[in-house]
């Protein structure tokens, strides 16, 4: 009975904070704190009860938890709830960057905190809910119900040095390519149940039922794209992120955080959970040209990192480049590389979520995000500079850190099966170094560009210290200790991999 609960704690609480913004300005962000907190508690609690190891038995899935309701019984829809090592994995990193989120807006928010409390809560109520809906037609109604309030938190709280149309402008970018690709995706969705229908007689959004759909090879094909379509302007993949440096550059840094943290874990997630599992031939044939993508998105987004100015939008441009190596990670079939994709996501939320905290930081002193107006910022401030550098280089996958951990998992899995691929995209990790260098150099060395980077600035509060510092131990301690997320996900990611690598072997270039 836990799991719905922990859909259901975000919604009702973004609605008390709407409803209590009369009561004092304070009053919403103390019930958004505690809102998440018990969110946090909850996934934790799951995590404890354990039973993650379960042996998987002839590729069937295996849940620790499951809840099912009748919902429209007429089309075999259900509110059917589910969660394995994975799942929770993601749910309880949601909980954590929710509760540094609502944290990092303490004091940037000056307008409507009860409304912007409401989509906050309503955008992690909703990927919580993606993912543990295992029921096709609920989770496309959780894909799709997040984006609203996201909409509404660039539209409304975004940059604040840019005009109105320019935050519209990115929030609606963001809506058409997330809402498009998500039509694309509801129409795969109704031609699977569609041909499931026509073989067996029964309707049906199961996702366990749907697993066994008989259909041909050409058929598989097209509905694989079309999933594979919605998941790649999520995650995203170049050429389909267009959307993403702008939706960065205009979102509060509670926005970002969410983003880049969270959000784009969502695509990752549904490949894993949905694409290769419904179509284990057809992904295994495009296996091919997703891995290529993922090399280029890891060129593409650390070349594109490398020369901005706006400090906001290169730490966006990584997330391109760092979510190329899970890509390339989910179409290896390599065990030892799902591991290392499920440890590089939890690092990668953890690691950007950092940047773009210290990101909003920055902006609250200096009033810019422009790298040509700072400079020297090294001795002006205290901790942030030395706080910046430990995040940035962590970015690159420096040994101790929960990335490095990730990325050698990813690499050394992937080189087992696919070598040239994984060869060229290790030369992407020298290209993070130039990018994270140069956005240290620009920032924080050198001579002060600019009257305010000059003078002395105020330090960080005890509540930024305590999010930064967070953040920082946890990424420690995932580079030293991974075993505990190693062993949650290990049965979970066993069972996708019986799935598609039977087919992939056939299949590989």
């Amino acid at each position: 009975m836990l799991l719905p609960w922990l859909i259901l704690i975000p919604f009702i609480g973004g609605f008390l904070c709407w409803q209590t913004e009369r009561f004092g300005v304070k009053v919403p962000r103390w019930i958004a704190l505690i809102t998440m907190g018990l969110t946090l508690a909850l996934g934790l609690q799951l995590w404890l009860q354990g039973g993650y190891s379960l042996t998987q038995s002839a590729g069937i899935p295996q849940w620790q938890s499951e809840f099912v309701l009748p919902w429209i019984p007429r089309f075999g829809i259900s509110i059917h709830l589910a969660l394995d090592g994975l799942s929770l994995l993601m749910v309880v990193l949601t909980g954590l960057l929710g509760v540094l989120a609502v944290l990092c807006s303490w004091r940037e928010i000056e307008k409507y905190q009860g409304f912007f409390h409401l989509n906050l809560m309503w955008i992690l109520g909703g990927v919580i809910g993606v993912f543990l809906a295992i029921d096709m037609f609920l989770f496309f109604f959780f894909w799709e119900m997040m984006l609203v309030p996201m909409y509404f938190l660039i539209a409304l709280w975004g940059h604040k040095a840019s005009d109105g149309k320019t935050r519209i402008t990115a929030a609606t970018k963001f809506f058409i390519y997330t809402q498009a690709s998500g039509l694309v995706m509801l129409i795969a969705i109704l031609a699977l149940v569609f041909v499931h229908y026509n073989a067996t007689g029964v309707w049906t959004f199961n996702y366990e039922e749907l697993l066994n759909t008989p259909m041909s090879h050409g058929v598989e094909y097209l509905l694989m794209l079309g999933f594979f379509i919605a998941f790649a302007v999520k995650m995203p993949v170049v050429p389909l992120h267009g959307w993403l440096p702008d939706a960065h550059s205009q979102a509060p840094t509670a926005g970002s955080v969410d983003l880049a943290g969270i959000l784009l874990k969502t695509a990752a997630y549904g490949l894993l959970r949905f694409s290769l599992p419904l179509f284990p031939n057809a992904s295994a044939e495009f296996a091919p040209i997703a891995m290529w993508l993922g090399v280029i998105g890891i060129f593409y987004g650390a070349w594109m990192a490398f020369t901005q100015y706006d400090i906001k939008r290169l730490i966006a441009y990584t997330s391109v480049s760092h979510m190329g190596f899970v890509l390339i990670a989910i179409y290896t079939g390599s065990q030892l590389a799902y591991q290392g994709a499920v440890i590089q996501m939890i690092a990668h939320g953890l690691s950007a979520a950092g940047l773009f905290i210290l990101c909003g930081q920055l902006y609250e002193r200096l009033h810019t995000r422009d790298m040509r107006m700072m400079g020297g910022l090294w001795g002006k401030m205290k901790w942030l500079p030395a706080l910046s550098m430990f995040f940035a280089v962590a970015t690159l996958g420096m040994p101790g850190t929960g990335n490095f951990v990730g990325e050698f998992m990813i690499l050394f899995g992937s080189y087992q099966v696919v070598p040239v691929i994984t060869v060229i995209s290790t030369f992407g990790l020298v290209f993070a170094s130039v990018y994270s260098l140069a956005m240290l150099h620009r920032a924080y060395f050198g001579k002060a560009k600019s009257q305010i980077a000059s003078v002395e600035l105020p330090g960080m509060s005890l509540r930024e210290l305590f999010i930064i510092l967070l953040l920082v131990v946890l990424l420690v301690l995932l580079g030293f200790y991974p075993q505990p997320i190693l062993d949650t996900s290990h049965s979970a990611m066993s069972n996708i991999q019986q799935w598609f690598v039977n087919s992939v072997t056939t299949t590989r270039p």
